[in-house]
């Protein structure tokens, strides 16, 4: 079973940036596509990015131009690289699978984007 850790959050200026990471315990190569979510407060968990096996990603349209997903299947960890910040972006970010199934959430990392 594959178990995930985020992290990388933190506090952050509008305009800023940020580099997450999603470290898996498991080989995350047989996963063909893995993603990043985030749930902001009083809100439902979105998909915000998503990046197969290939390495061909997609983007929330709310993201595209700022962030970039990536991941290194020999590490079995997953990026996301978030530029241009801004208070709306706010949120608990987290890695796993894009499914359903789901593998078990992680803890997630929070990101708090605030002048």
């Amino acid at each position: 079973q594959v178990q995930l850790v985020e992290s990388g959050g933190g506090l952050v200026q509008p305009g800023g940036s940020l580099r997450l990471s999603c470290a898996a315990s498991g080989s995350i190569f047989s996963i063909n596509t893995m993603g990043w979510y985030r749930q902001a407060p009083g809100k439902q968990r979105e998909l915000v990015a998503t990046i197969t096996r290939a390495g061909s990603t997609n983007y929330a349209d709310s993201v595209k131009g700022r962030f970039t997903i990536s991941r290194d299947n020999a590490k079995n960890t997953v990026y996301l690289q978030m530029n241009s910040l801004k208070p709306e972006n706010t949120a608990v970010y987290y890695c796993n699978a894009e499914g359903p199934p789901y593998y078990p959430w992680g803890q997630g990392t929070q990101v708090t984007v605030s002048s």
